[in-house]
Parts: C-alpha cells; sequence; structure tokens
C-alpha cells in the first residue's frame, strides 16, 4: 500500500539522466512578443497623457480600459525514456513523433495511421531547461517586469517532468535549474532594491485546501473575491520579501520539504497537490510628472510652498507559477486507501479545470469557475487579464497512448483560449504624503525658529532703547549737577573777593588814595561781572546741547516704538497662521478618532476567531476592505479608510496620540496602533517610531480594560517578526504581560496576552529568559479562565516552546530536563490531549509529541500517564503529520518501548 508523506528533497531525479546531459537549444525568438509589449505601453502612456480630469483617488488603479488581446501560448515537452520503459518497451516505437523545425507533433495510433498537431514550440527530449525557460517562460516574466499580470503553469501525466521543468533547484548542476529559480533571477537583476520589491508567497492545494507551504500551521486559507473588480486573492497567506536569489532557493527548499508526495506505481515520488509560487513585483516608474501642487497665498498670487510635488507612478504585477499534480488512473498508478482519496481529489480538480478550457475554447456564456479552489485560482489566467504560458509534459511509452493524448488535447484546447491584458499602475501617495508631513514639520519649525527670532530682536531693540534713555537721563542730570556748583562756588568767590577790597577801601585814610582805588575797584568789579555773564551763557548753551540730545534720544525711541509695533503686526500674521495649521491639526486629529471608533464597532460586529498568528484577524479584513472601497456618504459627512488617514497624518502623531490626557481620545489611539500592527507592512514603522516602547507603556500604567486588551493584541501582532521578539524581551515585555496577565480577568485580554507569550515561545533564542521571566507561569496560570480561545492560545504557546526545545536537544544545544515539565506544564497537557476543541487538541498533541522525543523527559512521560496519550495519537490522531510523529517517537525510545512492552501495548 502506496502512503503520503512529506517529500524532503530530490524531486528533480524523477526524470531520467539522459534529460540532465541535455544540449542548450536556440534562442527563442521573443520579439514579437516584445512588440506587443512595446505597443500595449505606448497606449497606456497615451491614455495616461491625454487624460485631462481630477486625479483618482489614493491607491487607486490606472489601467487603459482597452487591454490587448493575447492567446495562451502552449508548449510541449517529451520526457525520455527511463530505465523501466527502456526494459519494458524495448520492442515498441514511441507513441509520439516530434518536428520541433516545424512545432509539429505526430500521434501514432498504430503502424500506419497518426495524428499531427500544432504548438506554439515543440520541445524534444534533448532541450536544456535553459531552452525551456525562454521558450515558455521569459516573455512572461518580460511582461511581469513591464507591469502585466502573468502565469506559467506545466500540466500532464504523472512522471512526465512537471516539478522538473517548473521546481527543479539546481544546487549539484546550474543547468538543471527549473523555471521558478530562472525566473526569479531575471527579475531580481532587474530591479532597483531603492524603490522596487519582490514578495513570495509559495502554497499547495491539498485535498481541496489551501495549505501554506512557508508555514505548515496555517493549513486552511481562504479565497477572497473583490466584489467589485473580481480580483482573487489570498489574504491569509505568508508573503516573503525576498532580496536575493540564495533567499528566494531557500524558500523554495523549505517549501518542497513541506509538500506532499507518495510512491506510486507511476512516479517514485509522486506530488500529491497542486504547488502554486506567487511572485508580486512592486516597480517605481520615473521621470513622470503627474500633477503639481500650489498653495495661494494670502495677496491672491500663487505661492509654491513645497516646490513641485510629483507623486510617483507604481506598477503592480504577479507572476504565478503552477506546478499542477499530474493526472493518473487507479489501476496504473495502484493507488489505493489515503492515495487513493488524493488521487480522487487530484483528478476532479483537473476535470474542473479542463471544463473551464472547454467552456473558454468554444465561447460559452457561463465559465463554471466555481466548481473547484484551483480554477477560482486561476480564473485571471484562463480568460483573464493575465499574459499565460502553458507547458505540457508527456512520455513516449505507447502504454499510456490514452493519458497522451488526454494531455495534448487539453493543450489544443487551451490554445482557443484568449486573454485581454491590461497594465496595471497606482499613484504612490504614501511616499508624496510622507513628503508633505516633512514640508510641514519644516515649515513648523520655521514659523517657531521666526517667532522666537522677532521676539528676541524685540526685546533687545526695547533693553537698548531703555540703556540709552536711562544713560542720557543720568548724564544729563550729573552735567547740570556738576554745573550748578560750579557757579554757584565761583559767584560765592567773588563775593568774598568784593567783600575784602571793600573793607580795605573803607580803611584807607587818603581820599586820593581812597578815589584811586574805588576808580580801579570799580573797573576791577565790571570786569567780574562780565566774566560771570559769560559763564551764565555758556552754561546755558551747554544745557540747550543736553536738551537736544534728550529731545534726540526721544525721537529714537518713537522710532524704535514704531519699529516694535511693525514686528508685533508680523508676530500677529505668524500666529494667525499657526492658528490654521493647529485647527488643521485638529480636524485630522478628529478624523483619526472618528475612523477609531468605526474600526472598534466593525470588530465588535465580527464573529470571535483567532489564528495562530494575528490576534485581529478581524480588522485586518477591515483595513483591507476599507483601503479597496470608495469612502462611504453618511449623514455627518465621508469617513476615511484608516490606510489613508495613517497616511494623512503620520504614525508619529497618531503615536503621540497614546499619552493624551484625555481617556477616549487615549483608547481611540491605540486601537488605530493596533489596527495598523496587524499588516506586517506597517509593523516595522510603529517599531521605529516608538510604538512598542508605547504601548508596553500603557500595559505597564494605564487601568482601563480596554486599553490594555488592546495594547496587548498590538503586542502580541508585533510579536510575530523575530527582531520585534527580541526588542520586547529587552524592554521587559514579558514581565509586563505576566503582570497582565495576573491583574486581568475578561477572556479577551487574557486570549491578546497569551497569543503575544505564544509568539515569543516560538523563539529558540528567547527560551531560557523566557521562562526566567516567568512567561510559562503566566501562560499556565491563564487556563484559570477556562475560555476556548484562551485555552487554544495556551496550547499554541506550549506547542511552540516544546517544539523549540526538541529541536534544540536534537541539535545538541540543550541537555537535561524539559522546562514545561519543570513548570508543572504536564498535567494539563495530559488533561486536555483529547479535548473537544480541534485547534486546543492538535496543539497539545503536537507539543506532548515533541516532549517525548527527549528521552531524558520518558520517565515523567510515564509517571503523569501521558504514553497511553502517546499510543492513542499514533492509531486515531485525524492528522496525518501528527500521527506519524507520535509513531515514530513510540518506536524511537527504548524507555517507552520497554514500559509498552511491561504493558502488552503493541503498535
Amino acid at each position: 500500500m502506496a502512503s503520503s508523506g512529506v517529500r524532503n528533497g530530490g524531486a528533480g531525479h524523477r526524470m531520467s539522466t539522459k534529460l540532465d546531459r541535455q544540449g542548450f537549444g536556440a534562442t527563442p525568438k521573443t520579439a514579437a512578443g516584445k512588440q506587443r509589449l512595446s505597443s500595449a505601453s505606448a497606449a497606456a502612456g497615451a491614455y495616461r497623457r491625454t487624460s485631462s480630469g481630477p486625479l483618482p483617488a489614493a491607491g487607486a488603479a490606472r489601467a487603459s480600459s482597452d487591454g490587448v488581446s493575447s492567446r495562451v501560448r502552449v508548449a510541449v515537452r517529451l520526457r525520455p525514456r527511463n530505465a523501466e520503459e527502456l526494459a519494458a518497451d524495448a520492442d515498441f516505437g514511441d507513441s509520439v513523433e516530434l518536428q520541433p523545425e516545424l512545432k509539429r507533433l505526430k500521434l501514432r495510433k498504430n503502424n500506419w495511421e497518426s495524428e499531427t498537431y500544432e504548438f506554439d514550440e515543440v520541445l524534444t527530449e534533448f532541450s536544456s531547461q535553459k531552452r525551456v525557460y525562454e521558450v515558455v517562460a521569459k516573455p512572461v516574466v518580460e511582461s511581469v517586469m513591464e507591469g502585466y499580470n502573468g502565469t506559467v503553469m506545466a500540466y500532464g501525466q504523472t512522471g512526465t517532468g512537471k516539478t522538473f521543468t517548473l521546481g527543479r533547484l539546481g544546487e549539484e548542476d546550474t543547468a538543471a535549474r527549473g523555471i521558478m529559480v530562472r525566473a526569479m533571477e531575471d527579475i531580481l537583476s532587474d530591479i532597483t532594491p531603492e524603490t522596487d520589491s519582490v514578495s513570495v508567497s509559495y502554497l499547495q492545494l491539498y485535498m481541496e485546501m489551501i495549505q501554506d507551504l512557508l508555514d505548515p500551521v496555517n493549513d486552511n486559507i481562504a479565497i477572497v473575491e473583490d466584489p467589485r473588480t473580481g480580483d482573487v486573492s489570498l489574504p491569509g497567506a505568508t508573503v516573503v520579501e525576498v532580496r536575493d536569489q540564495k533567499s528566494f532557493v531557500d524558500l523554495l527548499r523549505v517549501g518542497e520539504a513541506h509538500r506532499v508526495a507518495a510512491n506510486t506505481k507511476l512516479n517514485t515520488e509522486s506530488s500529491r497537490s497542486h504547488a502554486i509560487l506567487m511572485v508580486n513585483v512592486r516597480r517605481s516608474v520615473k521621470g513622470r510628472t503627474e500633477m503639481d501642487v500650489s498653495v495661494s497665498g494670502e495677496n491672491g498670487h500663487s505661492s509654491s510652498m513645497m516646490g513641485t510635488l510629483r507623486p510617483p507612478i507604481i506598477r503592480k504585477s504577479k507572476l504565478v507559477v503552477v506546478d499542477l499534480a499530474g493526472s493518473e488512473r487507479i489501476d496504473k498508478s495502484g493507488s489505493e486507501g489515503h492515495t487513493l482519496e488524493e488521487a480522487k481529489s487530484i483528478n476532479l480538480s483537473l476535470s474542473a479545470l479542463g471544463k473551464c478550457i472547454n467552456a473558454l475554447a468554444e465561447n460559452s456564456p457561463h465559465v463554471p469557475v466555481r466548481d473547484s479552489k484551483l480554477t477560482r485560482l486561476l480564473k485571471d489566467s484562463f480568460g483573464g487579464t493575465a499574459r499565460t504560458s502553458l507547458v505540457v509534459t508527456i512520455g513516449p511509452s505507447p502504454r499510456h497512448r490514452g493519458e497522451t493524448t488526454s494531455t495534448i488535447m487539453f493543450g489544443q484546447r487551451a490554445m482557443k483560449v484568449e486573454n485581454m491584458v491590461k497594465l496595471k499602475e497606482e499613484f504612490d501617495y504614501k511616499s508624496l504624503c510622507r513628503r508633505l508631513d516633512i514640508e510641514l514639520d519644516k515649515l513648523i519649525a520655521e514659523n517657531e525658529r521666526q517667532r522666537k527670532y522677532f521676539d528676541d530682536e524685540v526685546e533687545r531693540i526695547r533693553a537698548e532703547a531703555q540703556c540709552r534713555i536711562a544713560e542720557a537721563e543720568r548724564e544729563c542730570k550729573i552735567t547740570l549737577e556738576n554745573e550748578k556748583n560750579k557757579y554757584h562756588q565761583e559767584y560765592l568767590d567773588s563775593i568774598k573777593i568784593l567783600e575784602e577790597k571793600w573793607k580795605i577801601h573803607q580803611q584807607s585814610p587818603k581820599k586820593q588814595t581812597k578815589e584811586a582805588e574805588s576808580t580801579s575797584n570799580d573797573g576791577e568789579v565790571h570786569n567780574l561781572l562780565q566774566n560771570e555773564k559769560m559763564l551764565r551763557q555758556s552754561a546755558e548753551d551747554e544745557a540747550s546741547d543736553l536738551k537736544n540730545q534728550v529731545s534726540h534720544w526721544k525721537k529714537m525711541e518713537a522710532t524704535a516704538t514704531a519699529e516694535v509695533v511693525k514686528l508685533r503686526k508680523m508676530l500677529d500674521t505668524e500666529a494667525s497662521q499657526k492658528e490654521k495649521l493647529e485647527e488643521e491639526i485638529g480636524v485630522l486629529r478628529s478624523q483619526l478618532l472618528q475612523m477609531s471608533m468605526e474600526a472598534d464597532e466593525t470588530r465588535r460586529s465580527l464573529d470571535k476567531g483567532d489564528g495562530p498568528g494575528k490576534i485581529f484577524p478581524g480588522l485586518d479584513s477591515l483595513v483591507s476592505q476599507t483601503r479597496s472601497s470608495q469612502p462611504r456618504e453618511q449623514s455627518n459627512g465621508p469617513k476615511q479608510p484608516i490606510a489613508k488617514l495613517f497616511e494623512q497624518v503620520g504614525l508619529q502623531k497618531i503615536l503621540s496620540l497614546l499619552e493624551s490626557e484625555e481617556p477616549d481620545v487615549r483608547v481611540h489611539a491605540v486601537k488605530v496602533v493596533a489596527n495598523l500592527a496587524a499588516e506586517e507592512a506597517n509593523q516595522e514603522k510603529i517599531v521605529e517610531a516608538g510604538g512598542l516602547t508605547s504601548l508596553l507603556v500603557l500595559l505597564r500604567s494605564s487601568e482601563d480594560e480596554t486599553i490594555r486588551r488592546v495594547a496587548a493584541g498590538a503586542v502580541a501582532n508585533l510579536a510575530m517578526n523575530e527582531t520585534n521578539q527580541d526588542l520586547i524581551m529587552a524592554q521587559g515585555g514579558v514581565t509586563l504581560l505576566s503582570m497582565t496577565a495576573s491583574d486581568a480577568e475578561d477572556p479577551q485580554t487574557l486570549r491578546m496576552v497569551a497569543g503575544a507569550i505564544a509568539n515569543l515561545c516560538g523563539n529558540d533564542k528567547l527560551q531560557t529568559r523566557l521562562r526566567g521571566e516567568g512567561g510559562i507561569k503566566a501562560l499556565l496560570g491563564m487556563v484559570r479562565c477556562g475560555h476556548p480561545d484562551v485555552l487554544a492560545q495556551v496550547a499554541r504557546g506550549i506547542a511552540n516552546f516544546a517544539k523549540c526545545e526538541s529541536r534544540a536537544a536534537t541539535q545538541g544545544n540543550k541537555v537535561g530536563k524539559s522546562l514545561l515539565i519543570d513548570d508543572g506544564a504536564l498535567p494539563w497537557i495530559v488533561k486536555n490531549a483529547n479535548n473537544e476543541a480541534a485547534p486546543i487538541r492538535r496543539h497539545i498533541e503536537l507539543a506532548l509529541c515533541h516532549l517525548a522525543q527527549h528521552e531524558v523527559n520518558s520517565k515523567d512521560i510515564i509517571s503523569e500517564g501521558a504514553l497511553w496519550e502517546l499510543v492513542r495519537i499514533s492509531r486515531d490522531c485525524s492528522r496525518e503529520d501528527i500521527r506519524m510523529l507520535a509513531y515514530r517517537t513510540l518506536t524511537s525510545s527504548p524507555t517507552l518501548q520497554a514500559e509498552m512492552r511491561r504493558l502488552g501495548i503493541k503498535m
């Protein structure tokens, strides 16, 4: 009986070594394809140049309404005979004959009759991987780099080389690299890392469930279809930004290891799922002028406030590479049991795809795209807007002529399908908003600087004028006092001299002498009086000069006062401008609070649920819906989406509201930050702007239950990133989360805290610190709540912790008993190993299997009764991977094997 398992590499060896010794083919002629792309680009550019209406809303797609018709290109590739076919079909000729120079293929019915089919390209068994890439995928990759969506898909019977053609990594031989590796190499060589970005998602469609190959726990991703545009997306899939070729190859290796494969009669390692690689390319178009923004001044003239603002144009495109599982007949593949169910699911999905191709080829009014998740995912590839290239792989063996005929007819019908490729462009309003925010900050800073300069200048002039006036008054007073004292002293001296001379004149006996002296004295008195008049005139002149100086200083004071009045008017003007800016900031703040309340009401209206990663799934959908929808008209005016509000207001201003003194403002601000933290693209910006520190401060200081719950949820979302996990630990985040867990009673708050600690439990480097700061005890303490959502998060954290411990023990980095057992987690694990809730039971079963893998834990496993649960899991678990893990754990542990023999338990 063939059993399905997990592929661990070596997928490319399904083709024989003959294909590995291929030669290089001729370079494909893609000039026509390039010419069509150039014409489409020119048409789209002409449309943009002639448009003169108002600018579209933020994020609106700018695509020409008239697309370019493009038929699905189909190439056929022949696999060489393998060792089994060389032995079994030695006496028979190949069932197909290739004519690559005519691009034809002949399918033999018998020795006399054959049917001829024409394809876009016919690739022989000697065609190299490089030749296949250049013929099949390179024109599609070039279209993607021009801004169009593209799809490359492989279809064929099991074992004909589809995975070899698409997914071969070529680590041993670079010439054997497949289309995925070569396409990413061309994309990375053509982008500019400073302005462009490339992100990757790797998925598999297994048993009609979309599973994430980069995160196996994410095993049921929902398909979301935009009701307005009809675009199909997978918002729950892991998206990883790729910077270099090595990291991309590592991602492919991780995804290939998780892809489901099984051994059948047709192929020793047959893919049991459809693998889907999604590459999203975001490119900035340089040298394009879209709009000029100017601000009208107070005098009515248009004055450039911030220069010419030119928002860059962004082209978004997507490359989808689909490695379909091989079609097979049950009687030939020998599938039975679970492998038979897998084969049925594969054939049903391929049958649904064939029906859609037939309907499109025949221009049927109804295309049954909803019959399968595969056809829903490929809705844009067939009959949509993507440029599609299909490679059908066939084998030469005459035993499989029926399957070969079916494959060839599928390719013939696919060649009749027409797609309408369209160029998609968007305005990059985010960068424009950042530039406006920077300019606003510069204007505010310049305004404050000028106001301070004016205040300082006014104070300086006023102080200088007062000093000069005081100095002039003091000098005038001193001068007047000195002159007064001088004249008074001279006057006293002259009176004294006259009195002495008068006495001498009275005492003289002789009249003649007396007359002579009298005459002499009269002349002398006259001279003294003349001198006194001259001195008085001089004093009056000096007093007049001093008065003139005082008048001059008073005039200077009046001039200074007029200048002060002028400066005050300028200050009043600046103050009015500042008031206008403050009013605009107030309007933005009110919009922030309004959108926060709307997000809170929408989140409460959604169904409760949690996933293993994000704690606010409802808020993620709210943000994505508000970005894709137009503003809603309500009675009180339009409400802007959170993403647009974030771009207009700026993250720094939103974070500043977390410190507001108004409780309502603080509550709404933390809700907006939580919404933004739910998106991986915003997490790095939030951490760089100090948002993580602000959230931890709220956990420490706030007594509001709502704030603590939403802040814990935001921390949980940030804790999904390994770099943020180190920052949370460094800032004492585990201690704060533990304190919140011990104080909180609300199940939703406990769920947020448990989710944050569970994310931290998945980091190998933080386990000892996490346990030392009470993270494990806090996690176990929250089981007192009993709420299923809380218990699910606790179980996930224990599973993450046990998985990291098991990995460390396998690598030799850990010795001794598990820290979970030391903290008393094992009894709770045993008690809930068979819990009715599937999420709780799945994580507990994983944790128990990882604990039992380390031999030092075996005695505790036995003493706590966990051995019986392991046996039950190995027999009855609904998950194949967990059941096999439990089986391997029981069979590889000597201690557990001895106890099972003692109890008489047989595997």
